[in-house]
Parts: C-alpha cells; sequence; structure tokens
C-alpha cells in the first residue's frame, strides 16, 4: 500500500519513513505544500498523512482542494496545534482522522490501519480468501497450515491484491499501489514478483489463487 508524507519537519519524515517502509508500506514525502499538492494530483495513494502548518500551501487548502477535485484518498492530518478550530477545519473539508503532534508512533500506524480497512466489508485486520490468510498487525502470512515467509514487497503486493480480492488489477494499478515515485514502470517488476508470489502461494496447493487475466493484469480469487 502507498503513503504520501506531507510535513516540512525533516526530522519527522525521516522517522515517518523509515518506519513506514519497515512496516511494508511503500513511501512518498513531500516537504512543502506546494509539492505535497503536485504529488497528491499526479499519483494515487492510499492514505495521505498531511501536516496543517506547510509552506507554500497550507495542509487546510490542499485538503480543500483535492476534495474539489473528487480525490476522496483517506487523509489523516497532523499539527502542532491543538486549537479546537484547526480540528474542524480539517473536518469539515473532508479530512478522515486527525493527529496533533507530538503522538506515538505505534498510535499512527494503528489510525493509517484503520484508515485502510475503513471501505473492506470486514474490520478484522485479518484478510481471507480460501485457505490463504494475512495478518495486517504482525505481517504473518499462512496457507492452510503452512506459514508462508515474504519479503516486504511480497507483502506490499500480496495485501494490496488480498484487499482487492476477486478484481482485475491492471499493472498499472499494482504499480500505483505497491511501488513508490522512483520506480521505473517501463520494467517488467510486476510480472517478477507475480511469479515469485506464486511460487510461495501457489505451488504445492490444488487450488490457484493468482490468476492472470489475459490482456488485463491479474486478480486474486478462488476459482
Amino acid at each position: 500500500m502507498r503513503i504520501l508524507v506531507v510535513d516540512d519537519e525533516p526530522y519527522l519524515t525521516d522517522i515517518l519513513y523509515k518506519s513506514l517502509k519497515e512496516d511494508g508500506y511503500s513511501v512518498d514525502i513531500a516537504q512543502d505544500g506546494i509539492d505535497g499538492m503536485e504529488y497528491a494530483k499526479l499519483n494515487v495513494y492510499d492514505v495521505i498523512i498531511l501536516d496543517i502548518m506547510l509552506p507554500g500551501i497550507d495542509g487546510i487548502q490542499i485538503l480543500k482542494n483535492l476534495r474539489n477535485m473528487g480525490i476522496n484518498t483517506p487523509v489523516l492530518m497532523l499539527t502542532a496545534k491543538d486549537a479546537l478550530e484547526d480540528k474542524v477545519n480539517g473536518l469539515d473539508m473532508g479530512a478522515d482522522d486527525y493527529m496533533t503532534k507530538p503522538f506515538e508512533l505505534s498510535e499512527l500506524m494503528a489510525r493509517i490501519r484503520a484508515l485502510l480497512r475503513r471501505d473492506q466489508p470486514s474490520k478484522s485486520p485479518i484478510l481471507k480468501i480460501s485457505d490463504l490468510e494475512v495478518n495486517t498487525l504482525t505481517h504473518e502470512v499462512k496457507r492452510g497450515n503452512k506459514n508462508i515467509i515474504l519479503t516486504s514487497k511480497e507483502y506490499s503486493l500480496l495485501e494490496y491484491m488480498m484487499r482487492n480480492a476477486g478484481r482485475v488489477l491492471t499493472r498499472t494499478q499494482i504499480v500505483d499501489h505497491v511501488w513508490d515515485y522512483e520506480f521505473d514502470g517501463l520494467s517488467n517488476i510486476i510480472d517478477v514478483y507475480i511469479r515469485y508470489l506464486r511460487k510461495k502461494i501457489d505451488d504445492g496447493f490444488g487450488q490457484k489463487l493468482i490468476h492472470t487475466i489475459r490482456g488485463s493484469g491479474y486478480c486474486l480469487k478462488e476459482n
């Protein structure tokens, strides 16, 4: 899953970048409002972490612009202020959640996971299809009684496919949600990682879950 962090504090963005990466997310960083607005317009994100006090364009205006453009990506607002007015303005403009600095990193991670579950039929942290289970809290993956060890990128790809089980995902959609801004979309890396996943998820099991949809992309489904 792909996250945009817009904040002008280098120390904080460095911590968030490393922590989110360790948790398996793809992360883009913008350190002023102008860049943040451009990133949010040009790329597809699963969550945007947006500071209110930013140089160039403030976070409230960015949020207002995005909602007016029909971009409904979940937005978690950050601010050093704890004034009620800031919270009200952010929520009225379409923010999905709000945290006041300083905050506990573990709480931020929990709120991100909650935002990612927002549109899921089940609010459980366990994603399941057939006998395949993914625990989004611990990143444990099991198929039947077998524990499956995945790399960080393999896990990110599988989680994205699990959250969209039954849907045909194009290579462009996979790139947009699993890889960050630096990715060279012209390479065959998507096909390579699908092969990696198939070896770990499908090989040795009678029922295949990862399907190639010719001319379209890939789909995770039971049959």
